[in-house]
Order: C-alpha cells, then sequence, then structure tokens
C-alpha cells in the first residue's frame, strides 16, 4: 500500500467489484486505514477468498456480500445484511465494471455489426451498475459519507474499438456532477460525490489487449505508453491516495468532481 495516513475508524466502506485487481487495491488501503470494508460481487467465493485476504493483512472486520449491482432488490438485500451486521455504511466505492465483445469494434470487424445487447448490457453495468447502488447505499448516508464512483480515461477522450464502455464512462462523469451538487444542497454538504478516473493500469479485462504473454506491451499497448508522459502502466496502488483523500474528511470541501490519476495521459497532445 502507498505510505499514507489517513484514519477512517469507525467508518463502513462498501466496495463493488470488490474481488478485482484494481478493487483490491483499493479496499486494501480502506481497510488498512482502519475501516471496516464489505466488498459486493456476484461470485461469492471470490468475495469470501478477497475478504480473508483484507482480514489477514489488516486484522479488521470485513463483509462479503454476493449481490448483483444491477438488480435493485438484490442490493436492497445487501444493504439489509449491512445494517444488521455493522450498521449503517459511511462510504461506498462502485468499482463494478467492465466491458462485452460485442460492443467492442476490432480493427477489421463491421462496425454496423456490433451487438446491440451487449452495448445494452454495458452500459447496465457501467452506468446503472453506479447508479443504483449511489441511490440504494446513498440513502442510508445522508447523516453523512462519501460515495466515490470509477470513471475512465475513456469517458471524455473517446477510444477506439471500445464504443460502449466509452459512452457509459461519459455517463458516469455526468452522473457524479449531478449527484455531487443535487446531495450538497439537500443535505448540507453531508454526503459527497466525486469520481477517480484511472489512467490505463493493467488488470485482467484489459491485460491481453495492453500486454503481450512474454510482460512487453502489445501494438496497443505501446500506442497508450506513448501517449502517457510518464512512459508506463500504473500500479494499482497508485489509485489508493486519491481514494483515501475523497474517502477522508481531507476532501470535505470536494464534491462532483473527478480526479484523474493517469501518469498526464488526458492532458497530453503528444508534443
Amino acid at each position: 500500500m502507498t505510505n499514507l495516513s489517513v484514519d477512517l475508524n469507525g467508518h463502513i466502506a462498501v466496495l463493488t467489484g470488490g474481488a478485482g485487481v484494481l478493487g483490491m487495491a483499493m479496499a486494501h488501503a480502506l481497510s488498512q486505514s482502519g475501516a471496516k470494508v464489505a466488498l459486493l460481487s456476484r461470485t461469492r467465493s471470490k468475495l469470501e477468498s478477497a475478504c480473508k485476504e483484507l482480514t489477514d493483512n489488516s486484522g479488521n472486520p470485513t463483509l462479503a456480500l454476493a449481490c448483483d449491482v444491477t438488480d435493485e432488490d438484490s442490493l436492497r438485500k445487501a444493504l439489509s445484511e449491512l445494517k444488521e451486521t455493522w450498521g449503517r455504511p459511511t462510504i461506498l466505492v462502485n468499482a463494478a465494471g467492465g466491458n462485452r465483445a460485442g460492443a467492442t469494434v476490432m480493427p477489421d470487424a463491421d462496425i454496423f455489426a456490433t451487438s446491440a445487447a451487449d452495448w445494452r448490457s454495458v452500459i447496465d453495468l457501467n452506468m446503472m451498475g453506479t447508479v443504483l447502488p449511489s441511490l440504494i447505499f446513498g440513502e442510508a448516508m445522508t447523516e453523512g459519507g462519501s460515495i466515490i464512483n470509477i470513471s475512465s480515461m475513456a469517458a471524455d477522450r473517446p477510444l477506439t474499438r471500445v464504443g460502449g464502455y466509452s459512452a457509459s464512462k461519459a455517463a458516469i462523469d455526468n452522473f457524479t456532477g449531478w449527484l455531487g451538487a443535487e446531495l450538497a444542497q439537500r443535505y448540507d454538504g453531508k454526503l459527497r460525490v466525486n469520481a477517480i478516473a484511472p489512467g490505463f493500469f493493467i488488470a485482467d479485462q484489459n491485460r491481453k489487449l495492453l500486454m503481450n504473454d512474454d510482460g512487453t506491451p502489445t501494438s496497443r499497448g505501446k500506442q497508450v505508453l506513448d501517449q502517457t508522459p510518464m512512459g508506463r502502466f500504473g500500479e494499482p496502488e497508485e489509485l489508493q491516495g486519491a481514494l483515501l483523500f475523497l474517502a477522508s474528511d481531507a476532501s470535505s470541501f470536494v464534491t462532483g468532481t473527478v480526479v484523474r490519476v493517469d501518469g498526464g495521459f488526458s492532458n497530453f497532445a503528444g508534443l
């Protein structure tokens, strides 16, 4: 973990998509900073393994909540279990998300033959998988808390191939700003909403796209590195600083914003 000193003792953090590479890095940061961490994902076996790893590492309590972030009933059941076990949440990290092959247009593919069903699935997972937890868990956080969404470099700089993913992440940026402003006015600034936009980090969903089996970058990976002033991919732990800033009172006057952790990618013109 990044060497940071943030005290989250007394906080109850909920992290969707918590069993993934980036999700686990963020979960470790929250747990090691003193928060009780509840992980939400559809696969209970992965959740239980992830929770054991967190507890072994930090000694703090963890909770596995099998849940579909696109299903309201499933989310309400998870919230009820959380409240019965620990109480109301104070931190929500919406890290669940992903892409679908049918919403990805490869260079030799027919752009007009993309799958409408996969587009809907990507938008449902990324957009509604952020909106629904924010509304359902957020309702229990109005006494004070922080909602942190996960955006992407694809949100405001449309990237080739990943049209559905880009559109859904752009929607998350807009939703973050809208909800942040609404809640600030309705609840006296007690419940904040922000987002983190990671640059290019190697995770399960993009590994084959960016890295060869021998660890060298693919042609697309080289393009990414050429457009990243720091000249490398991010390490999962490098998301922890922004996360802890937004989760803690250090960001008490910050809402509706997107924090980019991208090695300079979003501000580089290639010259």
